[in-house]
């Protein structure tokens, strides 16, 4: 089972491990930090300064709870956020986030891995990652020592982006073949719209008469 309490994600020995159509808190943690954007409809951005970073903080203990911040601390997060992001729609197979932009992604993960890095415990229940600092590196440190936990259960491809743009929510494919592409049908319902309608556009388009 794995387990989140206080800045630290927890493997713990001798339990069944999760389904990979579970929900774990690790799960939990990383979708709440990445799904904190804007999208155009109707969700607002949780990171946009200082203030709100800390309003978000304040209403998620998983992440410390209550923090001073400053409007640079808000930029880091977006960052972070917005890489991992990326990443996630390439989980989706979204064809735009690959290549260069994932591999940017990729490289801002690397450094800050290098500045929030994560300490090892080791007891007799098991091995847990914890973040080792205070404050809003601790925060930041959280939601990588979630992302490591989860991606050594070998499920870290099923969480994913939603391939609807701007939606791009984040969200953990349960599907049996982890073949999910849309957080929601809704969603999936939109692109196949739009699709449609672009065939039909193109259709028209090749039978319109030359000039």
């Amino acid at each position: 089972m794995l387990l989140y309490c206080g800045g630290m994600v927890t493997a713990s020995a001798g339990s069944p491990e999760p389904s990979p159509r579970a929900v774990t808190p690790t799960v939990e943690t990383v979708l709440a930090f990445v799904n904190t954007r804007a999208d155009g409809s109707g969700r607002r951005e949780l990171f946009a300064d200082g203030e709100s970073f800390g309003a978000w903080l304040a209403e998620h203990d998983a992440f410390g709870g209550e923090t001073v911040v400053t409007d640079a601390d808000a930029a880091v997060a977006r960052e972070l956020r917005d890489a991992l992001v990326t990443l996630l729609l390439a989980h989706s197979g979204d064809e735009e986030s690959l290549g260069e932009p994932l591999l940017r992604a990729e490289r801002h993960l690397r450094r800050v891995g290098s500045l929030y890095p994560l300490a090892t415990v080791v007891t007799a229940g098991g091995v847990q990652l914890a973040s080792p600092q205070a404050g809003v590196p601790r925060v930041f440190g959280t939601v990588l020592a979630a992302v490591a936990t989860f991606a050594q259960s070998g499920d870290w491809g099923r969480i994913k982006a939603c391939r609807n743009p701007p939606c791009h929510f984040g969200f953990l494919d349960r599907t049996r073949n982890g073949g999910g592409l849309y957080c929601s049908t809704g969603c999936g319902s939109q692109v196949s719209m739009r699709k449609h309608r672009r065939r039909q556009r193109e259709d028209a388009a090749a039978q319109a008469p030359e000039a």
